[in-house]
């Protein structure tokens, strides 16, 4: 009988170890599962954001802050790229096709924006941002178009985002796209919009304030992209070159600006990230004004993404540049 409880006692622990096993098992099972579903949702939650690209940073931007979390954007125009010659790969045209909004400034910016949507198969909320603005007829008369066939010779100035109101209508226009594709977030896209139209507001009375009390009014800058922001705040830009930033002036041109900036007493030449200084820097030199840099936020280089830097940080330190400046006159 003592045998036998042995026996019995020993099957026992057997099974036991057995259904240790299983459950271990079963567990182990179970976690890889979760985790496995984890990953999944994550994704599936990624995969529900609405999908945006932007023609170019000011774009992108834009988009970004009205659509928060529900929104996934895309900039095709590359960090550090100067986008007034920038023109999309199959690869982006197959982006904006898949996109369920697609976000451009138009007034004559992005020149292959026309081709693009006329050829591609697009399915998804189309939006120009510049609907609704007053347009800035370009002024060719002082572009170099013999010089450079590249130079741009769109009918308007493209610039509007340099004025905080222009800004504010463009951001406007974005949410009502982001609204029509995706209106079961309707009210978060109308929140967002109300958050920065007021900081657009805060910027532009920024300007108005600073800029009016400036001893000068006058800016020579490398090229044509701030007609919007004088005539906001009663400015006058003398530019190198026309619309194009990689434009470059004749010998004629650039006798003329030198002369001008020695009539207006101009202390600041103005270049501009993304594009060489060297002909702000010639001027600067023959007039012995100082050259420094008024940013068009045409594109971000990395280093200042990732520094965190925006439209409205970088609208800011132009205005500190235009201050002092001006005040030199």
């Amino acid at each position: 009988m003592m045998k036998m409880n042995k026996l019995f006692t020993a099957a026992f622990a057997a099974v036991l170890a057995v259904l240790s096993i299983v459950g271990l098992s079963a567990c182990t099972s179970t976690s890889g599962t979760t985790g496995s579903n984890s990953s999944e949702s994550q994704s599936a939650s990624k995969s529900q954001k609405i999908q945006v690209v932007a023609s170019f940073y000011p774009m992108a931007d834009f988009a970004q802050k009205i659509g928060g979390d529900h929104v996934e954007v895309e900039n095709l125009c590359p960090a550090g790229t100067e986008p007034h010659e920038w023109e999309p790969s199959p690869a982006d045209i197959k982006a904006i096709e898949s996109a369920r909004v697609f976000v451009y400034n138009g007034a004559d910016m992005e020149g292959w924006v026309d081709d693009a949507l006329a050829s591609a198969n697009v399915t998804g909320t189309v939006v120009c941002a510049s609907d609704g603005i007053d347009l800035r007829v370009a002024d060719h008369d002082h572009d170099a178009d013999e010089a450079d066939p590249h130079e741009h010779a769109g009918e308007h100035d493209p610039h509007v985002w340099l004025a905080p109101e222009n800004a504010k209508k463009e951001a406007e226009n974005i949410k009502d796209a982001l609204v029509k594709a995706d209106p079961d977030n309707a009210s978060d896209y109308e929140a967002n919009y109300e958050k920065w139209a007021r900081e657009f507001d805060d910027l532009d009375s920024e300007f108005a304030s600073r800029l009016s009390q400036t001893s000068g009014k006058t800016i020579v800058v490398s090229h044509e992209a701030f007609g919007y922001l004088c005539d906001a705040y009663g400015l006058t830009q003398e530019p190198i070159t026309g619309m194009d930033a990689e434009g470059e002036p004749d010998a004629k041109t650039m006798a003329e600006i030198v002369q001008f900036v020695r009539d207006n007493n101009v202390k600041v030449i103005f270049s501009e990230d993304l594009v060489s200084p060297k002909i702000a820097q010639q001027i600067a030199e023959e007039t012995g004004a100082s050259c420094k840099v008024l940013n068009p936020i045409e594109g971000l280089e990395q280093d200042e993404l990732d520094a965190g830097e925006d439209y409205f940080s970088v609208m800011r330190d132009n205005l500190d540049e235009l201050v002092g400046a001006l005040n030199q006159q």
